[in-house]
């Protein structure tokens, strides 16, 4: 008969990493699917019953995947909105975040609260009178609609730096104010420093939207050599035939940067979402 203190430690240690293992496991199935499909041939993808690995890998479809579009042409438009991106949210979301945790002003809960109300509001519905007013400041076809975008804070962001700001206490920013530290310096030499694992999150979530955004590059960008890779990723879905081994490798190599880049930060990422719950 097993010792109390060993059925206990089985419960409480063993069996939840079991759980997560396995709900890993069930997330990271689609992800597998489509690396093996990749490297399948067109009969194999198609065959019945269902062939789960590959007899001879295909690694061709990613040679010709690459070569049938500008595909480097197409990860560097995507690399450089999603700076863009990064750069405008880290600069524009802190500041609002700022204004909202540490600013009194009369009108800020009624401000913050309309502003958590248009979350719910999806890109659809302000997509059309947007686009209209771009194309009246002839800046269809051109990066600058979606750069312009991402110079003002996203609700959601805003909401993360905000609730990591509370977390900061608030003697640190007293104690500068009588040593005579302006609000700016304050929120640039204090507190921004202090919020970099919320940055960190920021950042990632600010980098990820972009970079698989494919409604803002298909109706702002008209000519071919301006497109993103979501949106090149059009041209092997033709209208009657869609070239499934290309597509998948062209979506491997899509979603390989996303992968690599969440386990290079996931530390700071992980400690960003957690403790903008503490307050």
């Amino acid at each position: 008969m097993a010792r109390p203190s060993t059925a206990r430690s089985l419960r409480t240690h063993i069996i939840p990493h079991i759980g997560l293992f396995l709900v890993g496991m069930l997330f990271l199935l689609p992800f597998l699917w489509l690396v093996l499909t990749s490297l399948k041939t067109e009969d194999e993808i198609f065959s019945l019953p269902v062939v789960w690995w590959p007899s001879t890998f295909e690694w061709l479809n990613y040679s010709n995947a690459v070569n049938a579009i500008p595909f480097f042409r197409y990860t560097l438009n995507t690399l450089f909105l999603c700076g863009m991106a990064v750069l405008g949210q880290i600069i524009s979301a802190p500041l609002a975040a700022y204004g909202f945790s540490r600013l009194q002003f009369k009108g800020r809960n009624l401000m913050f609260f309309v502003m958590m109300g248009s979350m719910m509001l999806p890109y659809q519905v302000t997509m059309i009178p947007v686009y209209v007013l771009f194309n009246k400041m002839n800046m269809v076809d051109t990066y600058w609609p979606i750069i312009l975008q991402n110079l003002f804070g996203i609700p959601f962001y805003i909401f993360l730096m905000r609730q990591f700001f509370l977390t900061i206490p608030y003697e640190l920013t007293e104690s500068a104010k009588i040593d005579g530290a302006s609000e700016f310096r304050i929120y640039w030499q204090i507190i921004l420093p202090l919020a970099k694992p919320a940055l960190y999150s920021v950042a990632l979530f600010a980098f990820l939207n972009e970079w698989k955004d494919f409604l803002g590059p298909l109706i702002y960008l008209n000519d071919p050599a301006k497109w993103t890779l979501s949106v090149g990723l059009r041209a092997f879905i033709g209208e009657h035939k869609v070239s499934w081994g290309l597509l998948m490798a062209s979506a491997t190599m899509f979603t390989v940067p996303i992968v690599v880049l969440y386990f290079f930060v996931q530390k700071k990422f992980i400690q960003g979402i957690s403790l903008t719950g503490l307050k």
